[in-house]
């Protein structure tokens, strides 16, 4: 019954019809899952004598005919005289709307609402909702929904159809356990749908939306456990056995010892990869964390207990820089240095087969890539372990391909920092490791926001940086200029830095329009400290590492987000030197913005990221299609007790019944939703 279509059921005209499914709205059930978005009280039916000029009033009477008169201006309006039980008389004035005269012929018994205005002759009703007196009313004398409106598609016609079809509420069916539902004393589903929009009273209304907001969010993570149980349950689960000695030895031959987090989340993941069953863990952690080094001591690990493994990084740069590192940290155990091959788009078609060949054969150890690392023609001979950097620039599908390499261990790594209660809304699929300590002796990067007055001042300093012997990134939003907007962009950058400003100085600029050759060049060049200064746009903004850059200077700094700006931030500082980041404004006169204020307060990311969420909400933060956001229509996915409380509680049944065979109804409801987090 609830899948009934709209078409057959709402007295309406096609072209609505066609609106309301341009709105997502086909079925009854999507009718009454299309939520009020807020409410209006009109329930308090008061004499005219009691009147508020400050807010909305409500009462009972009688309305004398609606007629269209002509003003002496040549505009039609709509004039009746409203009279309460008390015989006390009001006027009621509407615009443009003829209908009402055809509608409101004679004197009628209604309930009138809105607004009242005092004019010359006393107070009179502006444009106020009519509805005749019934045993139901909708618009008025209740708690009245207000729905979210399209063009051609208001809230009061809404509020119409959605009585039409709230009888149908009596087919809803519940599948949330009733021992649950009394535990918290939920509404069932039915009442909470018909209270919802139509509710008896505020406190009706709140534990409806309670319900089904708590329902939204366990479906979620109900969802997502069940994907990462079915992941974990994939193949037969490779079992790498932790080699204490190995590890032991490589750590002695760093240059620095690991922290506590870094130590605490190696071995949370060694721990996975012994248990048997299949990992999905996401290792997150702020910029110059040390994140890298942890996955390569996994991957150590994999490689020492004979498996393959593969590296995917979202570009050429940063695949190209851990290939580097890669090869660099592991020339030091000698002979028993794993051999490691890069496979990227640039590469000739010569190279790929040959590195193509050895993978299949299985004489290569450690394989660094782009995403051509998930193409067709990629074969594994052990994949043991598949580390994916900065995963939001992948999609499930990509992660995927991977698993089908015989189901390996998967580690995600994200320098993005997340609260936790969004980090298990958006990736509820997969176990969590937060490396939240920088490594000692990392100093604070000082950051300061730089007005046009003040530039000069700026690159006094910035010489100095550079004649100290170290290298400056300079970031601007656009390649080119651009006439529509005032923004500095790379290329005319690039050209009054080395004429006008640092004319002694070596300059380069970089851009993702570039091909990979000369990409690469250059920042080979800017790592070899060929050059002291390098403009670029975001294409830095992940992942690059050059010791020796000690200030990050960014132009139009206002244009870019907040964890941008944090990302960019983290270019610089990652030898141990005292380091700078300027943010240059362009218009002092439109202030400093709130983000901007932060980026000189705080350098925790997990503290920006919070900030971030507070000023423009995680749809806009992180995009809803990039991230996996869920569509919520009621539950806030900021909400940490409404969250969590929905783990629990999915976890505890999951946990007993994975398949959910007790529970048939929301194995249904699961299964008519699909997963968001299995292709």
């Amino acid at each position: 019954m609830l899948d009934t279509r709209l078409s057959s059921v709402l007295r309406t005209t096609k072209q609505k019809l066609e609106l309301l499914k341009s709105m997502g709205l086909k079925t009854v059930q999507d009718l009454l899952e299309y939520y009020p978005r807020g409410y209006e009280d009109v329930s308090n039916l008061v004499p005219i004598s009691t009147f508020s000029l400050q807010e909305k009033n409500a009462s009972r009477g009688f309305l004398s005919p609606i007629k269209s008169v002509q003003t002496r201006h040549g505009k039609r309006i709509q004039k009746a005289v409203f009279t309460d039980k008390e015989g006390v008389q009001i006027d009621c004035i509407w615009f443009n709307q003829p209908h009402l005269a055809r509608i409101h012929t004679t004197e009628q018994e209604v309930i009138i609402s809105g607004r009242v205005k005092r004019g010359f002759s006393g107070l009179s009703f502006q444009a106020p909702m009519v509805e005749i007196l019934s045993n139901n009313q909708v618009h008025t004398a209740r708690i009245v929904p207000i729905y979210h409106e399209t063009e051609g598609v208001g809230s009061k016609w809404l509020r119409e159809k959605v009585q039409q079809v709230i009888y149908y509420t009596k087919y809803v069916e519940e599948f949330l356990p009733e021992d649950f539902l009394m535990e918290k004393k939920f509404p069932v589903r039915s009442k909470a749908l018909e209270q919802i929009h139509f509710p008896d009273s505020t406190s009706e209304m709140k534990k409806a939306r309670e319900r089904l907001a708590f329902e939204e969010a366990f479906l979620l993570q109900a969802n997502a456990l069940q994907a990462k149980y079915t992941w974990k349950s994939a193949g037969e689960g490779k079992v790498i056995p932790m080699n204490v000695s190995l590890i032991k030895k490589y750590m002695e031959t760093l240059p620095f010892s690991l922290t506590n987090a870094q130590k605490i989340a190696l071995y949370e993941i060694l721990d996975d990869m012994e248990a048997g069953s299949t990992m999905l863990r996401l290792l997150q952690g702020d910029v110059g964390c040390g994140k890298t080094i942890v996955a390569a001591i996994a991957v150590l690990n994999a490689v020492d207990a004979g498996y393959q493994c593969a590296v995917m990084a979202p570009t050429e740069i940063l695949t190209k820089q851990h290939f580097a590192k890669f090869q660099e940290s592991f020339e030091v155990l000698g002979i028993k240095a794993p051999k490691i091959e890069i496979l990227v788009g640039s590469l000739s078609a010569k190279e790929k087969k040959r590195v193509l060949g050895l993978l299949a054969k299985g004489d290569v150890n450690i394989i660094v890539g782009t995403h051509a690392l998930i193409q067709d023609t990629v074969k594994f001979k052990n994949l043991g372990l598949a580390v994916i950097d900065e995963q939001h620039r992948f999609g499930v599908e990509q992660r995927a391909k991977l698993q089908k390499h015989g189901a390996p261990h998967m580690l995600m790594m994200t320098a993005t920092p997340i609260p936790r209660t969004l980090t298990l809304t958006m990736y509820g699929d997969q176990d969590l490791s937060v490396i939240d300590e920088m490594p000692p002796g990392r100093k604070e990067i000082i950051t300061r926001v730089i007005q046009p007055d003040f530039a000069e001042k700026a690159s006094l300093f910035i010489t100095d940086q550079i004649r100290k012997g170290r290298q400056v990134f300079v970031i601007c939003p656009l390649i080119n200029e651009s006439e529509k907007m005032e923004l500095t962009s790379v290329t005319e950058e690039y050209e009054r830095l080395s004429k006008d400003v640092f004319p002694e100085f070596q300059i380069t600029y970089l851009h993702g329009k570039m091909k990979t050759k000369e990409k690469d060049k250059i920042m080979q060049d800017f790592r070899d400290k060929k050059y002291d200064i390098l403009v670029s746009t975001s294409v830095i903004e992940v992942g690059i590492d050059i010791p020796n850059a000690t200030v990050m200077m960014i132009r139009s700094a206002e244009r870019f987000g907040l964890a941008q700006l944090h990302q960019f931030r983290g270019r610089v500082g990652r030898a141990g030197d005292q380091s700078y980041c300027f943010l240059f404004v362009t218009d002092a006169d439109e202030g400093i913005p709130r983000r901007l204020q932060a980026m000189e307060k705080y350098n925790d990311g997990f503290k920006l990221a919070e900030i971030d969420l507070e000023i423009r909400g995680p749809g806009e933060v992180y995009g809803t299609r990039q991230s996996g956001l869920p569509d919520f229509r009621l539950a806030n996915v900021m909400d940490g007790r409404l969250i969590s409380q929905a783990r629990k509680f999915a976890e505890s049944l999951l946990k007993e019944d994975l398949g959910l065979n007790k529970f048939p109804l929301l194995r249904k409801k699961l299964e008519g939703l699909g997963n968001r987090f299995l292709s």
